[in-house]
């Protein structure tokens, strides 16, 4: 018999898997509400890049006058960075947030299945990897879904909840009260490859790609002809560099593998500007030059 579900109320602790950059976000804005975090991850390089991260981060913001010394200090002080998986045993939820890579995604969940309580949910931060394939890899699929964040996930408001096949009402319910109670918007999604955000934008940005591409028109005159004729705040290139090459590479396949559609297919610039090691704002250089 499936555990019961925790009735509505706020979450205490949460475990996060992945020390990277959306890891750390979601971790912080966990832990600037309020919640109890375990960020586990592997590589204790990894988790030494995550604590500074997320100290430079409340650094600004306490010189910002957004959060008090206090304040600052009481948010790191919620957060424990561990190589231990078992740290996020009393875990009532977990967020995975690592590599697009629906098999290591899948392993991962069949070891957090092991290594929480039964009642505890399980979420990824997937954009764009079938829930269900997760939720098969675990003794608990009533209780697997999708919470969606958006970079930089302290600053981004949104979350989108992807309901999985067989994810029941109440964790629906608990997880979207959980993106509420850390200050975001949630919104609801089944569970289909790019969801709603993805789904729409991703076209968008392959068109901007197709005509630099092909030489329509320059970087900079596609990126002021969203910003300033839509009111779009930075252009699609700049966008794509921001999000990461390699990271909507990894959407686009997963996309057009769904749907077969052309305009989902990454144009064949992008496929050799990341295996080049031109991924955008992260490496240094993308469309444009950081």
């Amino acid at each position: 018999m499936a555990a019961r579900v925790p009735p509505m109320g706020d979450v205490a602790q949460i475990g996060v898997v992945g020390a990277g950059f959306m890891g750390s976000g979601i971790a912080e804005s966990a832990a600037r509400a309020g919640v109890a975090v375990r960020l586990y991850e592997p590589q204790a390089a990894a988790l030494e890049h995550s604590r500074s991260s997320i100290e430079g981060s409340v650094a600004r913001a306490v010189k910002r006058e957004r959060l008090t010394a206090d304040e600052g200090e009481a948010l790191l002080g919620r957060i424990e960075w561990s190589t231990d998986l078992d740290a996020l045993a009393a875990s009532e939820l977990v967020v995975e947030a690592i590599v697009e890579d629906a098999a290591i995604k899948a392993k991962t969940f069949k070891d957090l299945d092991a290594a929480v309580g039964p009642e505890a949910i399980l979420a990824s931060n997937t954009s764009s990897i079938p829930i269900a394939g997760l939720a098969a890899a675990t003794g608990r699929p009533d209780r697997v879904l999708g919470l969606h964040f958006f970079s930089p996930v302290p600053v981004m408001k949104l979350v989108e909840v992807v309901i999985g096949l067989d994810t029941a009402d109440e964790t629906v319910e608990r997880a979207s009260a959980f993106a509420e109670q850390i200050g975001k918007t949630a919104i609801k999604t089944k569970d289909r490859s790019g969801f709603i955000v993805n789904f729409l934008l991703v076209p968008y940005l392959m068109a901007a790609v197709r005509m630099y591409e092909e030489g329509f028109a320059s970087r900079e005159d596609i990126d002021e002809g969203m910003k300033l004729g839509c009111g779009h705040p930075m252009g699609p290139l700049t966008l794509c560099d921001f999000i990461g090459l390699d990271v909507l590479y990894s959407v686009c396949d997963s996309l057009y593998e769904e749907f077969k559609r052309d305009e989902y297919a990454p144009p064949p610039l992008m496929k050799r500007m990341v295996v080049s090691g031109h991924l955008g704002r992260k490496t240094g250089r993308g469309f444009y030059e950081y």
